[in-house]
């Protein structure tokens, strides 16, 4: 006899006695063992690695599978040698009045028992994993850093990302996995666009997320806020401004209609077609009120046609549009900081010098850091007050740039208020007419949206005026939107 030529083999089970098919069920226990040891250890720890994640609920499942293929094959193509050699195997059949077929078929249901239980653990960790703040933020560690970082100092810091991104049900979730699959070879491909681009295209509708939380019926009325600001003179002289903001409603049964959240009046809509893909011009807007009458509002060099499969509803966030990801001005954040006394305000020309050393450009965190230090050290030399100076301009640095993502806040605008982009004057320009030559609220007018109680600095912020006061700018007045001057930096 050839010896090539297989022997005939009896039993079924003889059909994975080949090298392939014990290939496979190597490749099998070895992923079940680390799964569970790897289970074992992300369970232990007191904190969550993302790449233990990844290497328990993603890898080793894949390797299991992949062994299971390959004790098929090995078994299919032993089968076909075995059917050649010796014709076609006899039918299975299972007697269980005997002994060694009821051992047989305990053993296997016990083995499948065992796998189910592990696979449905397994699918449902790997569900919980794809879905928690670990994955998203930290496993695909520099791309998504700034994202992450500026979360994690975010209002919205113990939402998982999931809950706005995704939401509830399952074709979300679908549709959620399948461009994630893009995003997974665009990141090992280095195909991914730096900065990150938005707004987010393809995001849930906000009544679908952000309203799971944040009842657009509720009445909030007006709201307090106090802006503490310090002027780039040699003094570092301080200026506050305390104001109320109009935020209003816009369901009658629960408050006067108005204010700011008047756009999310439940009875009416506000519609728009943006000029650009980062929604930051609008040279067209449509109301309908809560009676059907249909107002339409142009810039006077619009003159096209609208497309409606390009026009959009007006939801949250269309000004909350950082809700979770806020880059931080360098202004906003060194006031801030000099506020809290974590800058001393005593050096001289400090927020200035402050706002420079963050605002060059860098390459990377290490260089950036090492600058910094280096310039304030170079200005105010071995000054006691300068060490926690230099360590809280680090801090706002790590904070909020990320310069191998080139993402900073100039590269995100922010469209709540309107202090160093246009935001609100988007569309509250002035420029925005009806055919009756009607005008959107102009943005000069100030009180219509917030009520200035009081500003300055000293016995100034002690004189508070109810009726509201009219904005005083600090130093020579000006005239014009405070982003023709404003943008967060020097």
């Amino acid at each position: 006899m050839n010896s090539e030529t297989p022997k005939p083999t009896a039993g079924r089970l003889a059909l994975f006695r080949n090298w392939i098919s014990w290939t496979g069920l190597i490749i099998i226990a070895g992923s079940i063992f680390s799964f569970l040891l790897l289970f074992i250890v992300d369970a232990a720890a007191h904190i969550s690695n993302p790449y233990v994640g990844i290497l328990t609920f993603l890898i080793a499942p894949m390797f299991t599978v992949a062994g299971l293929f390959v004790t098929v094959v090995g078994a299919w193509l032993r089968r076909q040698e075995v059917v050649k050699a010796t014709g076609p195997l006899p039918p299975l059949k299972i007697d269980i009045t005997r002994p060694r077929d009821r051992r047989i078929l305990a053993v296997f249901a016990g083995g499948g028992a065992m796998f189910l239980f592990i696979s449905a653990v397994g699918s449902y960790q790997s569900y919980q994993f794809t879905e928690s703040v670990t994955f998203c933020g930290q496993a695909c560690h520099g791309v998504m850093k700034p994202e992450y970082v500026t979360y994690m100092h975010s209002p919205h810091a113990r939402v998982a990302c999931a809950e706005c991104h995704i939401g509830k049900g399952a074709a979300w979730y679908v549709r959620s996995k399948i461009s994630g699959t893009y995003q997974v070879y665009s990141v090992f491909a280095k195909k991914y666009s730096r900065p990150i681009p938005t707004p987010v295209k393809n995001l849930r509708p906000a009544e679908e997320t952000c309203e799971e939380c944040h009842w657009p019926k509720n009445f909030v009325g007006n709201v307090e806020r106090v802006y503490h600001h310090y002027l780039d003179d040699d003094t570092n002289t301080a200026y506050t401004v305390r104001m109320l903001i109009r935020v209003g409603g816009g369901d009658p049964s629960r408050g006067r209609v108005g204010g700011i959240h008047w756009h999310m009046n439940v009875n009416n809509s506000v519609e728009y077609l943006p000029g650009d893909d980062t929604r930051q011009s609008i040279p067209w807007v449509r109301v309908t009120d809560n009676q059907g009458v249909v107002t339409e509002f142009r810039v006077p060099n619009f003159t096209n046609a609208v497309d409606e499969a390009k026009v959009r509803k007006m939801d949250c966030m269309d000004c909350h549009n950082r809700p979770a990801h806020r880059y931080e001005t360098p202004d906003d954040a060194v006031s801030l900081a000099m506020y809290l006394g974590r800058i001393d305000v005593t050096l001289p020309h400090v927020k200035t010098n402050a706002m420079f050393a963050l605002t060059r450009p860098y390459t990377n965190d290490v260089q950036a850091l090492d600058a910094i230090a280096t310039y304030l050290y170079g200005h105010y030399g071995n000054d006691e007050r300068v060490r926690p100076t230099i360590a809280a301009v680090q801090s706002i640095y790590t904070n909020n740039f990320f310069p191998e993502m080139k993402a900073s806040w100039q590269a995100y605008p922010e469209n709540i208020g309107h202090m160093n982009w246009p935001g609100c004057f988007r569309c509250h320009d002035g420029r925005h007419k009806a055919s009756d030559g009607k005008r959107l609220i102009k943005a000069n007018d100030c009180n219509a949206c917030h009520t200035i109680l009081a500003q300055g600095n000293g016995a100034e912020l002690d004189q508070l005026t109810p009726n509201g006061q009219k904005f005083k700018h600090p130093g020579d007045p000006v005239d014009g939107a405070c982003n023709d001057c404003h943008n967060g930096g020097l």
